[in-house]
């Protein structure tokens, strides 16, 4: 009953954002105002995989800005707006089909994406002051440290990890000002998806939970982002139609990789990601001067 609260409501505000969206797209394409050029078929391909592989968990918004670079299908200045707004349904679709496919405790999920969402709104002030260079690093470092105990335990080093898919007492506790502080550096541009991953294991939870917590946590964010982007005409309109549509798909091809995975194969994908990412924000820290 509550899951379909949540996606009920998740779906509101999707529909709301596409409702607006396509409005922009329409009205910009009247007035002759819409990218000239381009090409379609990239744009698609792109967003395919892009999407494919954040859904595997390893993010789209660093490889996507980089292809956007590289190809210079995407003004410097609109990246940031465009990222949000050609990924948004895509997102969305990972996180209703998770949140139904994968087993975990609904208040557990419930309220890991209320502290995330939560951590977005009202830790903004707090973490935007924050050094970004610091908080690079020491997301990077405890990446490493948590990458090193996964592995460990699949090398029988040590007994470690878990299958639980809730959380009760002081370890939801911790789960929820985590998740509360992860939704916050969001805001600085840490991506949650593999903090998100190292969190939910070092409590002891099966990876596969870490799914519909982390992608539920982004949705219900991406959505309010995304409307303000369009509305201030901050983003690629192309890029961002032919993304949400063809993302959807490289969604769906990645569901069924993960829901095919045995737990084990599952944990090796977790640490590569997990490491991946720590490299990622190391490499970013060494770029940042703040």
């Amino acid at each position: 009953m509550i899951i379909n609260i949540v996606s009920g409501i998740l779906i509101a505000l999707t529909l709301v954002f596409a409702f607006i969206f396509f409005q922009d797209y329409r009205r910009t394409k009247n007035e002759g105002r819409l990218e000239e050029g381009g090409n379609w078929l990239v744009y698609g391909i792109v967003g395919l995989i892009a999407n494919f592989f954040d859904t595997l968990g390893i993010g789209s918004f660093a490889p996507t800005t980089a292809v956007y670079k590289f190809l210079k299908l995407v003004d410097d200045r609109i990246i940031p707006g465009t990222l949000n707004v050609a990924n948004c349904i895509p997102v969305v679709t990972e996180a209703l089909i998770f949140m139904t496919v994968i087993k975990v405790d609904i208040t557990t999920l419930v309220t890991m994406i209320i502290a995330a969402t939560a951590g977005s709104y009202f830790g903004a002030g707090i973490v935007s002051k924050l050094p970004k260079k610091k908080v690079q690093i020491g997301m990077g470092i405890a990446l490493l440290i948590v990458a090193f105990v996964m592995l460990s335990g699949l090398l029988n080093i040590m007994p470690i990890g878990g299958e639980s898919t809730e959380l009760t007492g002081g370890k939801l506790i911790i789960g929820l000002v985590g998740n509360f502080i992860l939704g916050a550096l969001m805001c600085i541009g840490i991506g949650n998806y593999a903090p998100c991953m190292a969190l939910v294991f070092a409590l002891g939870m099966s990876p596969k939970v870490a799914f519909p917590i982390m992608m539920g946590s982004c949705a219900f964010l991406e959505p309010v982002g995304a409307i303000k982007f369009v509305k201030e005409g901050a983003y690629h309109r192309k890029v961002s139609l032919a993304t949400n549509i063809c993302g959807i798909i490289g969604v769906l091809l990645a569901v069924y990789v993960v829901k095919a995975l045995p737990l084990t194969m599952l944990k090796w994908v977790v640490v590569f990601v997990i490491i991946f990412t720590s490299a990622i924000m190391f490499r970013s820290a060494m770029k940042n001067k703040n």
